[in-house]
């Protein structure tokens, strides 16, 4: 299950997310919000960790934004704010749940697999199609008619944002936050490299889309001409 913290306060981040990984989550963290709502428009994740008093967008207006783009990824607001209006006022933003801090990490846990599990978000068997090639994340393969073909982790998961997201272009920062994570230091050139394979992938399959360059700004996965 993928999460991601949004947390402006760095040691805190860091605990939490070492504690959410200990528990088997596969965690990003992002410290302001502008980042937050970036990173959760690729509605990628499984559960959005949201402190309120963010940079550059509160945690509100945050959660409201996604709202209102029909992102519904499950949220959990993680806050210092525990007036009642404050909760009233997160939960109405679009919240599942409001946790005040401090709390002991078991509580978060328990309240993470509670939102997941009400709204059937827990890791299921997923399959993910564009202009009729299959792909399949929990078994990291691709498919497209009788052929098929194994991907790596790091194939598999840049090509699971490219199917998230068919026909948009991807900035190249998001793309390398989202596969190596947002606090992960990465050369440039590894996505370039990535890109090369998945399109050796797609061309062994004769597949019908293709991974075009955006110059200036990313790439974007769509159909053949």
């Amino acid at each position: 299950m993928k999460i991601l913290l949004i947390e402006d306060d760095e040691v805190l981040c860091k605990t939490i997310q070492m504690s959410l990984t200990k528990a088997g989550y596969d965690t990003e963290i992002c410290h302001t919000g502008t980042d937050g709502f970036l990173y959760a428009c690729s509605g990628a994740y499984d559960c959005l960790i949201i402190d309120r008093m963010l940079p550059e967008m509160d945690g509100l207006t945050l959660l409201q934004a996604l709202r209102r783009r029909k992102i519904q990824t499950p949220a959990i607001f993680s806050t210092a704010l525990d007036g009642l209006n404050d909760r009233i006022n997160g939960l109405d933003a679009g919240a599942d749940d409001y946790i005040a801090k401090p709390y002991a990490i078991e509580e978060l846990l328990a309240r993470i697999r509670a939102v997941t599990r009400r709204l059937g978000r827990i890791e299921e068997e997923c399959t993910l199609t564009f202009e009729d090639l299959v792909f399949l994340p929990e078994h990291r393969e691709l498919r497209y008619q009788n052929a098929s073909v194994s991907l790596s982790k790091k194939e598999s998961s840049l090509l699971e944002y490219f199917f998230r997201n068919p026909g948009r272009t991807l900035n190249r920062e998001v793309i390398l936050g989202y596969v190596w994570g947002a606090s992960s230091e990465v050369e440039d050139g590894n996505l370039d490299n990535y890109i090369y394979f998945l399109r050796r992938r797609l061309r062994t399959l004769n597949a019908p889309v293709k991974i075009t360059t955006v110059h200036g700004v990313g790439y974007r996965l769509e159909k053949n001409n």
